[in-house]
């Protein structure tokens, strides 16, 4: 961690001159430069008055917030061709989330392997094709341009009944793939 870039930046947020925090804090504008250059390292007792002028407190300064990650590119996909069944996981490691989507294409008469009951949803929009839905003993058709979405209580598979390939965006609650 860097000491002194992380206290710049607490002072550039308050909207402090180095001499205003040097000065709440009895210390020089010199000391506070070097600190926030890496030229010295503050003692414990300095460092919880400098934390303090800033509004703060060691808990909270060293605590580390891990960089989360917004946008992810094809490249980061992982896919997986199975049984005429192409799995594009558009989420790298989404089962630590709460919800996990998943681009399906479904091949010509493929169907995915049939799901066990288990608690969560599931929800889904067809890009292109038609799919048909196996959900308990009953069957829904889904078009392009159609969502769909149900409670995984039942076993469950998706279908490709028709002409061509179908592609569609499944995502579960909790994580399931």
């Amino acid at each position: 961690m860097e000491l002194g870039k992380k206290i710049r930046q607490m002072r550039n947020q308050k909207n402090l001159t180095q001499e205003e925090l040097a000065d709440r804090c009895e210390l020089t504008k010199g000391y506070i430069s070097q600190l926030e250059n890496d030229l010295n390292s503050p003692s414990i007792a300095t460092l919880t008055d400098i934390l303090a002028a800033l509004g703060s407190n060691l808990s909270e300064f060293f605590r580390e917030e891990a960089e989360e990650k917004i946008v992810f590119s094809k490249n980061e996909f992982i896919e997986k061709d199975s049984d005429g069944v192409l799995w594009n996981w558009l989420i790298p490691n989404a089962q630590k989330n709460m919800m996990e989507p998943v681009l399906v294409e479904l091949f010509e008469g493929a169907e995915t392997v049939q799901d066990v009951p288990h608690e969560g949803e599931e929800f889904g929009y067809v890009l292109e094709g038609k799919i048909t839905i196996l959900l308990g003993n009953a069957h829904h058709v889904c078009k392009k341009g159609e969502a769909f979405y149900y409670s995984a209580g039942k076993p469950h598979s998706i279908l490709n009944k028709g002409k061509g390939k179908a592609k569609f965006l499944w995502i579960s609650t909790p994580p399931n793939f």
